[in-house]
């Protein structure tokens, strides 16, 4: 796989609080260089991704309901559909976590569908396409919500189902910290609940060009990095991946 083409599957991303324009405007200047499927930025910076990128395959990206995911259905798909007027062509939304690990399924349905619509209609207004990916923070889900979860996401139109935000942090009984990215089970998991019809985002401490193949051999088809130009610089453009989807 060429280094272009495994370019192909990132989303290029930056969601520190603390990214400044000179930050942005190089992650933009980074995708035209690599050929990435997407720059993923918080909101605020979504007007200046779309300009930068103005002309480029790369898409811009966004987060809504980031990182927590508990605000109201209302409030996410407000947000969803001010990023895509600004700009954005895909929105990555948080779901409600506490509501999934309750086992309230009928909620997160409803809410997953209340914010693609209204993405997607502001983008047919607009004549585009979005794209909507629901993140359902894997880590603190068992198996048996993680396939409801996707099974709800799926019903409701979305797009992708995505493992992580990166800014969870889950703990042992006795505070210890626990993994809180992608994992390879994790994304088995999500690729055999939805099949081919859905993509499959892994994201959340995806570094290094072996921890990408892991990824994409386990079934996912976008990898959301802040490592992006790092692992394609390092690309073995020899390696044959055993893609799943």
């Amino acid at each position: 796989m060429t280094k272009k083409e495994i370019a192909s599957y990132i989303d290029h991303t930056l969601l520190a609080p603390t990214a400044s324009t000179a930050q942005i405007v190089k992650l933009c200047g980074e995708a035209k260089k690599y050929g990435f499927a997407s720059v993923c930025v918080n909101p605020y910076y979504v007007a200046l991704a779309a300009a930068e990128l103005k002309g480029c395959p790369s898409k811009v990206c966004t987060v809504v309901g980031f990182p927590l995911g508990a605000s109201t259905p209302e409030d996410k798909a407000f947000e969803a559909e001010n990023a895509v007027k600004h700009g954005a062509d895909e929105v990555d939304m948080v779901l409600n976590v506490g509501a999934a690990m309750e086992g309230l399924f009928t909620v997160i349905s409803s809410e997953i569908s209340t914010v693609v619509q209204a993405a997607k209609k502001t983008g047919e207004a607009l004549g585009k396409s979005v794209i909507v990916k629901v993140i359902l923070e894997t880590c603190f889900l068992d198996d048996d919500t993680i396939k409801n979860c996707c099974l709800c996401a799926k019903k409701a139109g979305a797009d992708f189902v995505k493992t992580s935000t990166g800014f969870a942090t889950p703990k042992s009984k006795d505070g210890t910290l626990l993994p809180n990215g992608a994992s390879e089970h994790h994304v088995k998991l999500m690729r055999k609940t939805v099949g081919n019809d859905m993509g499959v985002k892994a994201s959340g401490g995806i570094r290094t060009e072996a921890m990408m193949i892991t990824m994409l051999e386990a079934g996912a088809n976008r990898i959301g990095t802040s490592s992006g130009a790092t692992i394609v610089e390092n690309w073995d453009e020899s390696k044959i991946i055993n893609l799943k989807n």
